[in-house]
C-alpha cells in the first residue's frame, strides 16, 4: 500500500510541476483517481478469483451477483437480466446463458451515458490455478485480468470516483456488464442494441495494448461458416469402394475455398475448425469444418456466401451432400464524424497528465460488443477505455500494467463529467 501511495505522489507532483499540465489537470479528478488505486486492486483480484468462462453458469451468476452487489452498493438501481428468446443461436452458444448486469444511476442532468464490459472468459473451469492472481512489480496477473474484468473494476471504480466528487450531472449513467461476450454475444446483443440507441455516448472499457495507449473507433466484423459433408460409412478393409469418403471431399473443397481472403477491402477468411471419422477402420460418413471471418463492410460477408456456395457445387466424391451455414457473429464497427469528436477531446483529456493517447480509426482484426452498441445510433461510440494489458487468449500469463490505473479512471471519469457538462463535443 505505501509503494502504491508513494508512486501516486510522486506521479502527482510531476505534475504539477509541470506549468503546462498544471493549466489544465483537474486535481480533484487525479487525487480521487490515485485514492481508488489500490481498491480497484483489489477488486481485480476478487473477479479473478471468481473463474467465469461464458459456458460457465455456476460462475457466472457467481460474478455477476458480486458485480450487481458493488454498483448497488454505489447507489445504482441494479438488476440482473436473463436472456430473453431474441438469443441469436450459433455453433458454440452453450445450453446455459449467464445473466447480465443492469445498473442505472439517475442524476440531475440530461445526457445519457452506456458503460460496457463483459465478465465472461475464454478459459475454462480449472484452470485458474496455472494463472491466479499475483502483483509482480507493475504487473497484476490473473485469469481474464486484461479481457475483460479489469473493464468491469475500472466501471465501478470510476463510479465510486464520481461519487466521492459528489458529481452527478448526467441524466442517466448506465452500465451493462454481460456474459457472453467471448462467443459473440448471442444473447446480450439485443439488450447491447437497444441500450446503445437510447443513450447519447457508449463507452466500452475492453483493455488497450501495453504498446499502444488508445482508444478505438472501429473494430472488425466476425462471421463463420460451417460446412458440414455427408458421406456414406464402410469398412475401409473389406469395402472401401461401397463408402462414400466425407474427409476427402471436406479436403477437396477446403483446397478449393483456400483464397477467399480480400486484403484490399479487409476480409480475412480462415479455415480453422475440423472434425471428422469415428473409428480408424470406417470410411467417414460425417465431416465438418469451421471457418473464421473478419470484415470490415457487412457486405463483403454476405457476397462471401455466393461466392462459397458457387464453388462447392464442384465436387471430388459423387454422392456426397454439403450444407453450408453462415454466421454473422458480430458486426463491424466503424468511426463516424461524432466518435472522431469526441476521441480527440479524449486525447486533450491524456494531454493534462502530460500523456499522449492514440486514437485508432481503422480495425486491428478484433471485434468487440461496441459494434452492436453502434448498430442502431449514430451517437459516439468508443472502444477501449480499459488499461493496457497483454496475454488475453494466449498461453501467455496474462496481465495488465497497474501504472495505467490513474490515468485510464482520471480518462473515463473526465470524458463522462465532460460530455455530462458540455464540455465534450456536441454530442445528440
Amino acid at each position: 500500500m505505501f509503494r502504491i501511495v508513494k508512486q501516486a505522489g510522486l506521479l502527482l507532483a510531476a505534475l504539477l510541476l509541470s506549468p503546462a499540465v498544471f493549466a489544465q489537470l483537474d486535481t480533484a479528478v487525479f487525487e480521487a483517481a490515485t485514492a481508488e488505486k489500490a481498491s480497484m486492486i483489489e477488486t481485480m483480484e476478487r473477479l479473478v478469483g471468481i473463474e467465469s468462462g461464458s459456458g460457465d453458469r455456476e460462475g457466472l451468476e457467481q460474478i455477476a451477483a458480486m458485480i450487481a452487489d458493488e454498483l448497488t452498493a454505489l447507489g445504482g438501481d441494479t438488476e440482473l437480466l436473463e436472456v430473453g428468446d431474441d438469443v441469436y443461436p450459433m455453433f458454440d452458444t452453450p445450453d446455459q446463458l449467464g445473466p447480465m448486469v443492469h445498473a442505472r444511476f439517475t442524476g440531475t442532468g440530461d445526457k445519457k451515458i452506456l458503460l460496457i464490459a463483459h465478465m465472461d472468459t475464454v478459459y475454462l473451469r480449472g484452470m485458474l490455478a496455472q494463472q491466479p492472481f499475483r502483483v509482480d512489480g507493475d504487473r497484476a496477473y490473473g485469469l481474464g485480468i486484461s479481457d475483460d474484468k479489469q473493464g468491469v473494476a475500472l466501471i465501478i471504480h470510476t463510479i465510486a470516483m464520481l461519487r466521492a466528487l459528489a458529481f452527478d450531472d448526467y441524466g442517466t449513467l448506465t452500465v451493462l456488464i454481460n456474459g457472453d461476450e467471448e462467443i459473440s454475444s448471442p444473447g446480450s446483443r439485443a439488450t447491447l442494441t437497444r441500450l446503445g440507441a437510447e443513450h447519447d455516448v457508449v463507452l466500452s472499457a475492453e483493455p488497450t495494448r501495453i504498446d499502444n495507449d488508445s482508444l478505438s473507433l472501429a473494430t472488425s466484423g466476425i462471421g463463420a461458416v460451417t460446412m458440414s459433408v455427408k458421406g456414406r460409412a464402410s469398412h475401409a478393409g473389406a469395402a472401401p469402394e461401397l463408402g462414400r469418403n466425407a474427409l476427402y471431399e471436406m479436403a477437396h473443397q477446403l483446397l478449393q475455398l483456400d483464397d477467399l481472403s480480400d486484403p484490399d477491402v479487409g476480409l480475412k477468411v480462415n479455415w480453422t475448425l475440423a472434425q471428422v471419422g469415428t473409428k480408424r477402420n470406417v470410411i467417414p460418413a460425417d465431416a465438418v469444418a469451421t471457418a473464421d471471418v473478419r470484415m470490415l463492410r457487412l457486405e463483403d460477408f454476405e457476397r462471401l456466401e455466393s461466392r462459397i456456395e458457387e464453388r462447392i457445387s464442384n465436387r471430388l466424391i459423387p454422392d456426397t451432400e454439403i450444407s453450408l451455414r453462415f454466421e454473422n457473429r458480430r458486426p463491424p464497427l466503424q468511426a463516424n464524424d461524432a466518435s472522431r469528436a469526441l476521441a480527440a477531446h479524449g486525447q486533450n483529456i491524456y494531454n493534462e497528465l502530460g500523456m499522449s493517447l492514440v486514437v485508432n480509426d481503422q480495425a486491428e482484426g478484433g471485434g468487440t460488443d461496441a459494434a452492436f452498441a453502434a448498430l442502431e445510433t449514430d451517437a459516439p461510440v468508443i472502444e477501449r477505455f480499459g488499461l493496457q494489458g497483454f496475454g488475453a487468449h494466449s498461453s501467455n500469463d496474462e496481465y495488465v500494467l497497474l501504472s495505467s490505473i490513474e490515468p485510464r479512471l482520471y480518462l473515463l471519469a473526465r470524458m463522462i463529467m465532460d460530455v455530462s457538462t458540455g464540455v465534450a463535443p456536441e454530442v445528440k
